[in-house]
């Protein structure tokens, strides 16, 4: 196949050499060579006219086309202070910046949350006023705060759920006292299946549905807490796979009578309810009913005052799996009529159904997997909304028409956008970049199609620090069909005639993507110190990662690393096909996923992979959670030959090499246990192997000590592959 190609030279010529990145900088560059860019930037409602905060986030300012999109100052800190202190002048705030989270809700006002020290509110401001013009406040304790348009807000102390209704009223809705019986989180699922909350008012603000989860019958985990006196035991719960599962139910309470009625989703309790949505009316509520095998999908419409079952609008399944992600986005001043989002036919794309389940119009636009769904136009017969492009390398902003199904590409730049639409319809916000371009932000208009230069970032790293080359390439799939992306970072002061080794930067599972056309290609700082340590360092999405489609990821079903593995050994084969890269100083460096296909990789291969840094690494999918891991291996009862392939505890005796591996000791995502027993099992096939800790850590190692982890790799590599 031929080869893809991007040539990119983050700095000038390497005859003047500059210094390289530092061991803090692998954390801490991403703020310190930032390209320059707009923060928090929108369109303000019905108006020609963007609002970003400035570098030091507290100023908001205005660029308008009534200005020829000169910088003006709309609001202040300092006023917005003295709004809310006028206002509640019972309490007192202490704002470090300008609200950076706010929604436009007129020309002149938005809507933003703060925090005093009595009370928690929601303010709307009035810019041209500089007053505050309307609020609720609610507990500073809530959790989770979730406002309705009448102004009542649903929160949570605990595993329950409190109202504060808009005269200030608290109203107990739940009253577990078993801390297993979980009211209105959105840690239900595990928040798989794109579950994101776990309360939802109905339009009018008079109904509250939220989940209720059952985990009495789940047993319960050890997480050790090493910073008291004596360490402390906190128990989680984690269904592993083929284990007893969570048993989760839908309730509805209306806020004037109290009545609580629980949506009759039927049996098995062991099912997944995802994707809930209040049709506009407040008769009905919707639910997508995922069986727990996660290869059959009910989209059902149930009664919200009785709790009854209407009837099932459309169904999915699948010989792999079915894995809802959206909730239905309903036709504005059309509450018969709502998008559904859906990978089932190829690529997640969108689909109009009306609210008896018949398929209006296939929205769909050739392989473009939907990314962000940004709204309707002002008329609402058009959608806006981000999308790839290239193989998944770009994302663009697209519209398609309602009616007709016509699709029209609105941005056009090969690369990564983040755009928008004026409320009007008339002009686009776009923001992207790629591997030459730092960051663009433009003002387009869309009749005519002239773009308007706001911000044209300059290389952030000139004058600064000596970058490597960097070079996006196209391989083929082990399968012999299918193109994957690759990314190459070459060693600083490159030099064709020179052998280097190799760090195979890898994760290869679902929902990820590690190369696309971005600016420094989606490589991450310590990608780059490692370059400038003398690696070549490579990357390659493999079949199963993200932005490609189902089927790409389809064929991981049952055989977890397997045909990653398979991908990532045809990357190593492009590799060892340059003269440059030494064949026998190759490693390999992933976590989570990433772990797992790093240790696959040292056991499976390990005449080829000299030295792996597998961090929070999956060991045996058995120990895993039942929702992400059941999808795709389906339970150790039903797969056990897929298990036993995928186990890396048989493999400890196939280790050659030198490998690290390192796991967070309080870690609830991949537990302890997974590592804890390849070591064992290394010890028993008497076979040596490395092991560090970070006592204070989850699944991911952050703050100061994620640079003392990167040192720890760096020197790892630089000990066993470099000399």
């Amino acid at each position: 196949m031929k080869k893809f190609t991007l040539l990119f030279l983050l700095s000038g010529s390497a005859v003047f050499a500059q210094r390289t990145l530092t061991i803090e900088e692998t954390v801490m560059g991403g703020r310190k060579y930032a390209p320059t860019t707009q923060t928090a930037q929108q369109w303000r409602k019905d108006s020609k006219a963007i609002t970003y905060l400035s570098a030091d986030f507290s100023t908001l300012f205005e660029k308008s086309a009534a200005t020829s999109w000169k910088e003006t100052t709309l609001a202040t800190k300092a006023e917005f202070e003295i709004a809310l202190k006028a206002k509640f002048s019972n309490d007192e705030f202490t704002l470090r910046t300008f609200p950076t989270a706010i929604n436009w809700k007129s020309a002149n006002t938005f809507e933003t949350e703060v925090t005093g020290k009595k009370n928690s509110y929601k303010v709307i401001y009035d810019v041209a006023a500089k007053q505050i013009v309307s609020t609720v406040s609610y507990a500073i304790e809530a959790a989770h705060a979730t406002i309705a348009s009448n102004n009542n807000v649903a929160w949570l102390k605990g595993n329950n759920i409190q109202i504060t209704d808009a005269s200030g009223k608290v109203i107990e809705v739940t009253n577990d006292a078993n801390a297993a019986i979980v009211n209105g989180s959105d840690y239900v699922h595990r928040q798989e299946f794109g579950i994101d909350r776990g309360m939802w008012w109905n339009e009018a603000g008079t109904q509250l549905a939220y989940y209720r989860k059952d985990e009495t019958m789940v047993g319960n985990y050890p997480i050790i807490n090493w910073n008291e006196r004596e360490a402390v035991n906190k128990d989680i719960k984690y269904p592993m796979a083929g284990m007893k599962s969570e048993e989760v139910s839908l309730v509805i309470y209306d806020v004037v009578s109290g009545n609580k009625v629980t949506i009759q989703t039927g049996e098995p309790k062991e099912q997944y309810l995802t994707m809930v949505s209040w049709e506009p009316t407040g008769k009905h509520i919707f639910i997508g009913i995922l069986n727990r095998e996660q290869n059959h999908l009910k989209f059902n419409k149930y009664d919200a005052k009785t709790g009854a079952f209407v009837k099932t609008l459309f169904e999915e399944k699948a010989s792999t799996w079915v894995e809802p992600q959206h909730a239905l986005t309903f036709v504005p001043n059309n509450p018969n009529q709502f998008i559904y989002q859906t990978d089932f036919y190829g690529f997640n794309q969108m689909y109009l159904y009306n609210t008896d389940g018949k398929l209006l119009k296939n929205l769909g636009y050739k392989d473009v997997v939907v990314k962000e769904l940004l709204g309707f136009d002002a008329k609402n017969t058009k959608i806006n909304y981000l999308g790839t492009a290239n193989n998944g390398l770009d994302k663009q902003l697209y519209q398609v028409d309602i009616k007709s199904g016509k699709t029209v590409q609105l941005t056009t730049a090969s690369g990564m956008h983040m755009a928008s639409v004026s409320s009007d319809g008339t002009m686009i916000l776009d923001q992207y970049s790629n591997v030459t371009t730092p960051n663009e932000i433009s003002v387009i208009d869309v009749k005519s199609k002239k773009a308007t230069t706001l911000v044209k970032a300059d290389n952030p790293f000139t004058g600064k620090v000596d970058m490597p080359k960097m070079e996006l390439v196209t391989i083929t799939s082990a399968d012999g069909k299918t193109p994957l992306n690759g990314r190459i970072i070459y060693p600083a002061n490159f030099d064709a005639n020179k052998k280097y080794p190799v760090m195979l930067y890898v994760y290869g599972g679902s929902h990820a993507q590690l190369v696309n056309n971005r600016w420094m290609g989606g490589g991450g700082y310590f990608d780059y110190y490692m370059a400038q340590q003398g690696y070549v360092v490579f990357t390659l999405d493999s079949r199963g990662s993200d932005s490609r489609g189902k089927k790409f990821c389809d064929v991981t079903h049952r055989n977890l690393g397997v045909n990653e593995m398979a991908d990532q050994m045809k990357g190593i084969d492009f590799l060892k096909s340059k003269a440059f890269v030494d064949a026998d100083k190759i490693g390999v460096f992933g976590w989570s996923f990433g772990g797992f296909m790093t240790t696959s990789l040292m056991t499976s291969h390990s005449d080829v992979f000299k030295v792996g840094v597998a961090g929070g690494p999956v060991i045996d999918w058995k120990y895993y959670e039942v929702m992400y891991g059941e999808r795709y291996m389906d339970t150790p009862q039903e797969n056990p030959e897929g298990y036993a392939k995928a186990s890396l505890l048989d493999k400890a005796k196939d280790l050659k090499g030198r490998l690290l591996v390192i796991h967070g000791a309080q870690d609830p995502v991949v537990v302890q246990q997974q590592s804890m027993n390849f070591i064992e099992a290394c010890i028993k096939a008497g076979k040596q192997v490395d092991y560090f800790l970070y006592p204070n850590h989850e699944h991911n190692v952050g703050g100061k000590d994620r640079i003392h982890m990167y040192a720890k790799i760096a020197d790892y590599f630089n000990v066993h592959l470099k000399k």
